[in-house]
């Protein structure tokens, strides 16, 4: 029972999503400690309230409303997002659209009629592989290309009593 549970808690995809949260957690805290101490101050400027923005409410009857809480929760939302999309999401897709490979289309995946018998063959085909008629193959396969000279890899010299 514990060997399933280490096999589960040491598995690859556990452990990156535990940084991830761990990383991300940290992060929060860094933009709501840079909301409420540059951009919730502005804020208050601005609207003329004085003090801290964050303890501005407003009473119905007996009820008070932090609204000053909500607004600085959703402006460090805000600022969570904007960092991440523009500093981590937009950079990391450009490089992953740079180093993707471009995936060679499958030969076999293109599919025509066999003329005889009707059934659904590659198109490359040049024999039917149910009625066994032999058929013009549409397309054909892309030249491979040419291989080119690897080096030879390096000799190391043999060193006295062994051998290479």
């Amino acid at each position: 029972m514990l060997t399933g549970f280490k096999d589960f808690v040491l598995r690859g995809n556990v452990v990156s999503m535990a940084i991830g949260l761990a990383v991300g957690s940290a992060f929060t805290s860094v933009v709501t400690g840079f909301s409420k101490a540059f951009i919730t101050p502005l804020i208050g400027l601005a609207t003329g309230s004085v003090g801290n923005f964050n303890d501005a409410t407003f009473s119905v009857g007996r009820t008070v409303f932090p609204y000053g809480l909500a607004i600085s929760a959703t402006i460090a939302f805000v600022i969570t997002a904007v960092v991440l999309y523009f500093l981590i999401l937009v950079p990391m897709t450009k490089i992953q659209l740079r180093f993707a490979r471009q995936e060679a289309a499958d030969p076999k995946a293109e599919k025509r009629d066999c003329p005889r018998c009707y059934t659904e063959i590659p198109a490359i085909a040049s024999r039917c592989a149910h009625c066994t008629s032999e058929v013009e193959p549409v397309a054909t396969l892309p030249e491979k290309p040419e291989k080119t000279e690897v080096p030879a890899p390096r000799r190391t010299l043999a060193r006295p009593g062994r051998s290479a």
